[in-house]
């Protein structure tokens, strides 16, 4: 996806055995296509269109086995179409649009598609084979022709229809219904750039006022030709649904429908939060416009106790527990008064037995996450449990007390944020603690003994390598609250 991503595409990309799903599509690589090594890699969709890609298809990209889907649109590819292609029964959409491939008998390429494969185009001399041909074109112009004919008939009858057809996604409210385009439209002043506040792999995200409240909301807008996009949003609607908790982003209501064009429209409509998220009140700096003051331990102290609370109810007192699967600073988000709620449930799962985790034997079964929040057991596809959840509450805790990103090269210097804060751990403890989360409201030390610790020794239990050796979210947020209650007993507030 769109990374600004340059240089040539590794020569290693195809040559896994995990991977499913390769989008690196509209950014600015070089060089040729590498060749498959590997021997029948599960890739399923390969997005490498809107690149500068140079240089031929290989031949060998005929491995590819189980391909559904290949985009390579918007390159300076040259030469033929691998007749291996054709071999791939699984095969549906191929997109190599913009380019510079030719055959013989046409200057930039045959596009003659017989039933049952895709050779090479060959130089056709023979009346009879060309007679053959044009039959088989003039079928296929006549069949898709009555096709749109009939699509287009139905489309006409239908539209009005389509428009304010419920979604068939369960209601997240009894009290609201769901939207149209139209409302998201007109809330979002027609996707106004300056309504916009956010924007992640599967979405953006807009301040609005929708028509009927009298509070701004947000709008989670998904980007439908993303992969996987659409299995997001659903997850999120049923992830949200049943869930009611102070800590927890409110959402309003949903819209499933169709834009201008008849394409598939699909957006969830969410509490307004007017402090914005966490990682951007922590990395001052990276937001280079914030003219914000930073957190006082306090309001550290008070986040990071919601934050496990939210963990705690979605663990231990829903009807089905609830794995977030992708807790980090820029998922909490704040509101007035600096509450917290944790937000972005779609790669979220159930776990439909208390007793039992779910195993992640595949890519898409397993989480992607965010890289420094991930469990180390996630990526060696071992169970996924709640206990994922409380490594990457454990690494966010590190990271409210320190400042410092999980992926930050003096952290990812021979080790991890653990690894870094465990080695200072406690004597040291206060050189490595952002100082101005000490805002004069206690004596330095004194914060530093009774708080910033005790919050340390809970941020490295909770990321242990082995989920075995971490607590469960019940006892993380007891703790906290013990915490809370002694610096509110010490401040008075």
């Amino acid at each position: 996806m769109k990374n600004s991503l340059s240089g040539e595409v590794p020569k290693a990309l195809f040559n896994t055995s995990s991977l499913t799903a390769i989008c690196l599509q509209q950014n600015q690589l070089v060089g040729s296509i590498p060749p498959v090594t590997a021997i029948s890699p599960p890739v399923k969709h390969l997005y490498l269109g809107d690149n500068h890609l140079s240089g031929s298809i290989p031949l060998s990209i005929g491995k590819l086995s189980s391909l559904v889907s290949i985009h390579l649109n918007r390159n300076k590819l040259v030469g033929g179409i691998p007749e291996c292609l054709g071999n791939i029964s699984t095969l549906e959409i191929l997109d190599f649009n913009e380019n510079n491939l030719s055959g013989p008998g046409n200057k930039y390429l045959c596009t003659s598609v017989p039933a049952g494969g895709m050779p090479l185009c060959s130089a056709f001399t023979d009346r009879k084979r060309k007679h053959k041909i044009l039959a088989l074109v003039l079928e296929i112009v006549i069949s898709v022709a009555a096709a749109v004919m009939i699509f287009s008939c139905l489309t006409a009858i239908h539209w009005r229809k389509r428009m304010q057809v419920k979604s068939n996604m369960p209601k997240l409210s009894q009290h609201n219904e769901t939207i149209t385009y139209r409302d998201i439209v007109n809330a979002t002043e027609r996707f106004s750039s300056f309504n916009l506040i956010g924007s992640g792999s599967f979405g953006v995200v807009y301040k609005g006022n929708l028509h009927g409240h009298e509070d701004q909301v947000a709008i989670k807008i998904f980007k439908l030709d993303i992969y996987g996009a659409d299995k997001n949003f659903a997850a999120e609607c049923e992830a949200l649904r049943n869930l009611r908790h102070r800590n927890l982003v409110k959402i309003i209501t949903l819209c499933s429908s169709v834009d201008y064009t008849g394409s598939a429209f699909k957006a969830l409509v969410f509490q307004y939060m007017p402090n914005g998220n966490l990682d951007s009140w922590l990395h001052l700096m990276a937001h280079e416009h914030s003219q914000r003051d930073t957190l006082t331990l306090r309001q550290r102290i008070n986040i990071s106790l919601g934050v496990a609370s939210a963990l705690d109810y979605i663990h231990n007192h829903c009807a089905t527990p609830l794995i977030h699967c992708d807790l980090k600073p820029s998922n909490v988000l704040l509101d007035l008064n600096f509450t917290p709620c944790v937000s972005d449930f779609g790669l979220a799962r159930f776990l439909y037995s208390r007793n039992t985790q779910q195993d992640c034997t595949s890519t898409m079964a397993c989480p992607k996450g965010s890289i420094g929040y991930i469990p180390p057991e996630y990526g060696m596809k071992k169970k996924i449990s709640t206990k994922g959840d409380v490594y990457s509450f454990g690494i966010l805790l590190l990271e409210m007390i320190t400042g410092r990103r999980p992926t930050d090269e003096k952290v990812c210097d021979g080790t991890n944020l653990h690894g870094f804060v465990e080695r200072a751990f406690p004597e040291k403890i206060p050189e490595i603690a952002n100082p101005t989360m000490l805002q004069d409201e206690i004596d330095a030390a004194e914060a530093m003994k009774n708080y910033v610790i005790p919050l340390v020794r809970i941020g490295l239990s909770c990321s242990m390598t082995s989920p075995k050796e971490r607590p469960e979210m019940v006892r993380v947020y007891t703790e906290i609250l013990t915490i809370k209650q002694k610096f509110s007993g010490t401040t008075g507030k």
